[in-house]
């Protein structure tokens, strides 16, 4: 029996079109809303995931702390609420400022040309010849290491992929008979952007998009565990995995626990761009 993927009609309300979601994508849905609310309602329960108590060593998960707490006394269901919060917070900062950053300039290259596409161009190979990683680290350590930098970093070494294929698509829509009608009509770039290259490019960039969060947080905790992200106390899905790796013995929950919530941003993102396309 053959599979058939499902198109939805875009004039249908959005609660219809969630309805069409296979169960695949219910789940990824439902997992990363789970988690969303977790690391929302963490800042409520556990308003200060720094706090220490050193009589509490090692203290095993109870219904207080279903985590428990670490070899410092401090809160790991608290903690990893806060680095869950972080981390989601700005994956999806630097995606937002490179998915801008990316299609403007790739729109702007495919419809200048000339000079102006020579140099976004040059400028993308460039980024594109460096690691995104180290592009990361370079931006950290010229300014000091902190938050702000990793996001200007991570954003920076994304911003490329957007560009890259908006200016390749743009270029194609540009070049097809609708723009050519429209110029011919004299009905101005606002119609052409709105008519034309956004509808053809927004399947692309929600896909990329949906995928760059998950590899900004992945990139953040890669850092955070060999000792370049954010540092200590700030808690950190990377980092809190370090930290938790002598005790892991005595206390397994306290890295198995930031595993698990790195394995559920990525399986669920993967999960909910599946077969069928909902737009």
């Amino acid at each position: 029996m053959s599979t058939a993927t499902t198109t939805v009609p875009a004039h249908w309300p959005r609660w219809q079109r969630l309805r069409r979601l296979s169960p695949t994508q219910r789940c990824a849905a439902a997992a990363l809303v789970l988690l969303g609310l977790f690391a929302v309602a963490g800042a409520w329960v556990w308003p200060d995931p720094a706090a220490q108590d050193l009589s509490r060593f090692l203290e095993p998960p109870s219904l207080a702390e279903p985590l428990g707490r670490d070899h410092l006394g401090r809160s790991v269901a608290g903690r990893l609420a806060s680095a869950t919060r972080l981390s989601l917070a700005t994956a999806v900062a630097c995606v937002a400022t490179a998915v801008v950053a990316g299609a403007l300039a790739g729109v702007l290259a495919a419809w200048r040309g000339g000079i102006v596409d020579t140099v976004l161009h040059g400028l993308s190979e460039a980024f594109v010849a460096l690691p995104a990683l180290l592009v990361v680290l370079l931006v950290s350590a010229m300014s000091g290491g902190g938050l702000w930098t990793l996001y200007a970093g991570l954003a920076l070494a994304q911003w490329v992929e957007y560009f890259r294929v908006v200016r390749a698509r743009s270029a194609l829509v540009l070049s097809g008979p609708a723009v050519e009608a429209a110029g011919l009509l004299q009905l101005g770039p606002l119609h052409v952007l709105r008519r034309h290259l956004w509808p053809d490019l927004r399947p692309l960039l929600t896909t990329m998009a949906t995928f760059g969060v998950g590899t900004s947080v992945l990139a953040l905790s890669t850092l955070g565990f060999v000792g370049v992200g954010i540092a200590p106390p700030t808690p950190e899905l990377g980092l809190m995995i370090t930290e938790a790796f002598p005790y892991y013995d005595e206390a397994p929950w306290m890295s198995l626990a930031p595993a698990l919530v790195l394995a559920t941003v990525l399986v669920g993102l993967l999960g909910l761009r599946g077969k069928e396309s909902v737009s």
